[in-house]
C-alpha cells in the first residue's frame, strides 16, 4: 500500500517527507481502515537517558491520527487529546505506530493511537479532531 501524504503537511515535523529536520514517518491504510507506520527511536529523540522523550512520544501518536483521517480524506486539527505512558519506550530499538477513527461526528472526530515497542503496549493516545474549514 502507498504511503499517505497530504499536500498541506509536506513539512510537518512528524510526518512530512519535505522537512529535512523531522522524523519522516510513513503511514499506510490498512485494509481495516487502521494506518500503520514503523519508526526508529533515534538517540537524539532522548528524554532521560535511553529513553524516548514523553513530547515526542505524543507527537508521534498525533501524527499517526491526523494521517488517518488523511486517508480518509478528512484534514482537521487536534483539538484534544489525552496521552497514557504505559511504559518506558527504549531508544535504539524500533516502535510500530497504529491509529483508528472511532467515532464520525463531523465537523468533530475521535480517534485512538497506540505506540508498541517489541509487540508490547507503550503509549495510548486519545483524541478529538476538528474539521479545518477551506
Amino acid at each position: 500500500m502507498a504511503a499517505i501524504s497530504h499536500t498541506l503537511h509536506s513539512r510537518c515535523i512528524a510526518c512530512g517527507q519535505d522537512n529535512p529536520a523531522g522524523l519522516r514517518l510513513k503511514f499506510k491504510k490498512q485494509a481495516d481502515g487502521t494506518v500503520k507506520a514503523a519508526a526508529f527511536c533515534f538517540g537524539e529523540l532522548s528524554g532521560y537517558d535511553g529513553l524516548l522523550h514523553g513530547g515526542v512520544a505524543a507527537l508521534m501518536l498525533d501524527s499517526a491520527m491526523a494521517n488517518c483521517l488523511f486517508a480518509s480524506g478528512i484534514t482537521a486539527l487536534t483539538a484534544e487529546m489525552k496521552v497514557r505512558y504505559k511504559s518506558p519506550v527504549r531508544i535504539g530499538r524500533a516502535v510500530e505506530l497504529s491509529a483508528r477513527l472511532d467515532a464520525d461526528h463531523d465537523p468533530l472526530f475521535l480517534l485512538q493511537s497506540e505506540l508498541r515497542q517489541d509487540g508490547q503496549l507503550k503509549v495510548l493516545a486519545e483524541a478529538k479532531f476538528m474539521r479545518t474549514v477551506g
